[in-house]
């Protein structure tokens, strides 16, 4: 999981790099409108892909804490352990295939 979180972070710092510029083009063959609704659908999906890089360090983190604090790999909703096979797949789940599929 540490690789992964290392893996995630240098992922949002890129992301973070690319939307750091003035996003302004020169000389596009397009109108300001289109130009502008491009740059809008640019600047959405970046943030979009920043809130999920964020969710999935927080998952990270928080399982990180769990393993420290010996809860990991227990229920957050119903407090049972969370099937191995689970945790296999995904180690930073904290619902049970039940607790996950009821939302």
């Amino acid at each position: 999981m540490e690789a992964d979180l290392v893996r995630l972070r240098e992922q949002l710092e890129q992301v973070r790099e690319t939307g750091s510029g003035d996003g302004r083009r020169e000389g596009s063959p397009y109108g300001k409108k289109e130009e502008e609704a491009a740059e809008t659908a640019e600047i959405e999906n970046r943030l979009a892909i920043e809130k999920r890089l964020l969710e999935q360090i927080n998952d990270i983190e928080n399982a990180l804490n769990k393993f420290g604090n010996g809860t990991y790999g227990v229920c957050e909703k119903c407090g049972q352990p969370i099937a191995i096979e689970r945790l296999e797949i995904i180690p930073q789940a904290s619902l049970c295939v039940s607790c996950k599929t009821a939302k």
